[in-house]
């Protein structure tokens, strides 16, 4: 057992009983990961802080998934920014540079829900739309494996940090903001 694992029960995602576990387009997705895991847990206990004090899973082995929309000449762009729970990125910085926009914010919960075909506190960065970037902070590949969420507030994966990287979009960024 590791320490990402908690007190959960993980078993094989890619499974055909691991589906109803997962969002719709997380399912399609999730061969991506190889190893990845999936644990039902109460919804209610989503919210990275309220998951890893119930569940016994350390923050430095949690990873949060925030979508982000920057505009440029009317266009808006949308990226996918994945950093351990216990750090902030740099949106208006780091992230708005890299997509090379003007003004960058976090998505609104019903334009996120809408195009990731995911749940609000449970998007994940398995299963994104073509064309999103996906940018994984050095420190979440450090941290080994990391729990992210399913698409859905019910359940969780316990993936292979570094095989997020082979995802559709991904790279890796310096993403932690400065003091």
């Amino acid at each position: 057992m590791t320490a990402a694992e908690g007190k959960l029960t993980w078993t094989s995602a890619s499974t055909a009983e691991a589906r109803p576990l997962l969002a719709p387009p997380v399912a399609a997705s999730i061969e991506a990961i190889p190893g990845a895991r999936v644990a039902p847990i109460d919804p209610t206990l989503a919210d990275t802080a309220a998951f890893c004090a119930a569940y016994g899973s350390p923050l430095e082995h949690s990873a949060n998934c925030v979508v982000v929309a920057g505009k440029r000449a009317g266009e808006v762009r949308y990226a996918a920014v994945l950093v351990l729970a216990t750090m902030r990125a740099d949106i208006n910085g780091v992230v708005r540079r890299h997509l090379d926009v003007r003004k960058i914010s976090f998505a609104p919960q019903d334009e996120a829900v809408a195009l990731t075909g995911m749940e609000f506190g449970g998007i994940t960065p398995v299963g994104l739309p073509d064309g999103w970037p996906v940018l994984v902070d050095p420190a979440v590949v450090a941290a080994g494996e990391v729990v992210i969420g399913s698409g859905l507030r019910g359940s969780k994966l316990l993936v292979p940090a570094a095989a997020l990287l082979k995802l559709p979009g991904a790279e890796e960024l310096a993403l932690a903001q400065s003091g």
